[in-house]
């Protein structure tokens, strides 16, 4: 089929394209030896998780646009609603990287967060421009596999919860749980079972979840 790069132009929706990009981003990260899971219910700060399972899941938020504000430029805003207050930037720890689309031109961006930062950005991109300033970030699908590799990667989560830690701790206790789960389910390639103590949160005191 001719053109079938540019199908996404023709989803109307923004739910809807949003959701065929992510999907879009699964497939191509998978044909790079990548594993990749999302969050249940898509209640998470982010997209897409991606390993390769030897590393850390990486967190990943995917944007994608038909936005052109000039000849050969492409625009967009990377930012998260914040109730009352409007939009703000994407907070430290919530998000590793971004993987930004622009469907007419067919080019993936994969942006580090600290490209970003906190800050409720307006980015631009030309991807038929030499010398642009995210050029070297453009189809970067190498920046994604070496940090899928780190050892010390963002989200190796060490935690330990007595009767007297806060809710915060058990909370990151239990979001380690479901991560272990889901990696075991990848590296073995069989259903792994759940222990209702674990997934509830309901722990001895004293225990560890990081091996």
């Amino acid at each position: 089929m001719k053109n079938r790069k540019n199908l996404g132009c023709l989803i109307k929706g923004t739910k809807e394209r949003g959701a065929w990009a992510e999907l879009y981003f699964m497939v191509l990260a998978m044909s790079h030896g990548l594993k990749v899971s999302s969050p249940y219910g898509g209640l998470g700060p982010y997209d897409v998780g991606v390993e390769d399972g030897s590393g850390p899941i990486l967190r990943v938020q995917v944007k994608c646009t038909l936005y052109q504000c000039r000849a050969g430029c492409y625009g967009m805003s990377i930012n998260v609603k914040d109730g009352s207050k409007g939009r703000r930037g994407y907070a430290p720890g919530t998000v590793d990287f971004f993987a930004i689309y622009i469907i007419p031109t067919h080019d993936w961006y994969i942006l580090p967060y600290a490209v970003v930062g906190d800050r409720d950005a307006n980015v631009y991109f030309r991807p038929s421009v030499k010398g642009q300033k995210y050029g070297e970030y453009r189809e970067a699908w190498h920046v994604l596999l070496n940090a899928a590799k780190d050892p010390e990667g963002p989200i190796d989560i060490r935690a330990c919860c007595g009767e007297g830690d806060s809710g915060e701790a058990r909370e990151l206790v239990r979001q380690s749980a479901v991560r272990k789960m889901f990696r075991g389910v990848f590296q073995r390639g069989e259903p792994t079972s759940r222990k209702g103590s674990e997934i509830g949160g309901i722990w001895p005191a004293g225990c560890r979840v990081h091996e």
